[in-house]
């Protein structure tokens, strides 16, 4: 009876395995491939080597661009290197992608750079925010915008046992901010094994000096996340459930979800265009070949733009794609002017003319 009892637990264990492993495939979109959706005009920015994870652009048309993240298991062209984040300015023709200095006292040689958010004070004062792995553990680091020295003063470095792996923040104050967990453990293993069993606890924390507080949670893979432009809804990318989730932002800071939208896609990043409320979105094709890198066949990249989200049909259109014969594992996409900036998690970083 014992061996019988422990045969049946073991042909339950592989059964779940078995159809976990169909499902984290499904989720992956291990079987896509792209069709192929170009732009006029696309170049590749100079200056930028080894990804560009993250675009936040200011409405004078200054971009950052949080460059070099490593992520175990990941693909990376220049593991030596520190990350650093990267000023562009698109006012002017085919720019080239400055790193800004940063003051002394901050760790430079840890600095691995994820998701990034920009908050204008009322006296003009930019400030940024970075989601930030040294050690590949999560910190969220403050920085101040010194324009006319091109540098980044570094002014606090947060750290929070609800932070445990932070991906992206959006800045609400000048220490006040809505941030993803894209895992809810720290450690790399429980990291891979959470996604494989599908465990949604992922989740979105409102920080601000006078609390910490979960206000959304129960997502596959929290990923990117954004204010729309009259700063009443938070949208909140669901990587691998494939998902954008529309949320209420409440006066307390809570969040009430409104809707949910459903894609064919492992979406990335978020970014809002600020004159019409459209989201842009960096998205993965096929997520599979983000973790079994293959040269001769790399991962994709895609770009999606999604009008009138609140609506009951919004508008969901394809506005680039490429097989990763020019830009690799797509994560942002940002439009300032007619121009179109799309970024990586380890290979280039492409402007393009709408």
């Amino acid at each position: 009876m014992a061996k019988l009892v422990a045969l049946t637990a073991l042909g339950l264990a592989l059964a779940l395995l078995g159809e976990r492993f169909v499902a984290l495939r499904n989720r992956l979109n291990a079987s896509r491939e792209v069709e192929p959706v170009d732009l006029p005009n696309c170049h590749l920015i100079r200056g930028v080597e080894s990804g560009s994870e993250d675009i936040d652009i200011l409405p004078n048309g200054l971009a950052f661009l949080s460059v070099g993240l490593k992520v175990p298991g990941i693909q990376c062209f220049a593991p030596e290197k520190p990350g650093g984040i990267l000023l562009l300015d698109l006012n002017k023709d085919k720019p080239r992608a400055l790193e800004l200095r940063v003051s002394r006292g901050f760790d430079l040689m840890s600095f691995n750079p994820h998701g990034i958010s920009t908050f204008i004070d009322k006296d003009g004062t930019v400030y940024l925010f970075v989601a930030n792995h040294p050690e590949f553990k999560s910190t969220v680091e403050i920085f101040k915008f010194e324009e006319e020295e091109n540098s980044l003063l570094h002014l606090k470095t947060l750290r929070h046992e609800l932070l445990p792996s932070v991906n992206d923040v959006v800045a609400v104050g000048p220490e006040h901010f809505y941030a993803t967990n894209s895992h809810y453990f720290s450690d790399v293993f429980l990291k891979y094994l959470e996604v494989y069993l599908n465990l949604r606890w992922t989740n979105v924390i409102y920080y601000s000096p006078e609390g910490v507080r979960v206000v959304a949670e129960g997502f596959d893979s929290a990923n990117g996340i954004v204010m729309s432009p009259d700063e009443k809804y938070i949208y909140v990318a669901d990587s691998l459930a494939h998902e954008i989730h529309v949320m209420e932002k409440h006066a307390n800071w809570s969040l009430t979800q409104v809707k949910v939208l459903h894609l064919d896609t492992v979406v990335d990043n978020l970014s809002i265009d600020r004159s019409t409320g459209d989201l842009w979105v960096g998205c993965h094709p096929n997520c599979l070949k983000l973790f079994i890198y293959d040269p001769s066949n790399p991962p994709a990249s895609e770009v999606l733009r999604i009008q009138n989200i609140l609506s009951e049909a919004p508008t969901v259109s394809t506005v680039y794609a490429n097989n990763g014969s020019v830009l690799q594992g797509s994560t942002v996409a940002s439009v300032y002017g007619g121009k179109l900036l799309i970024g990586t998690l380890f290979h280039r970083a492409l402007q393009c003319q709408l």
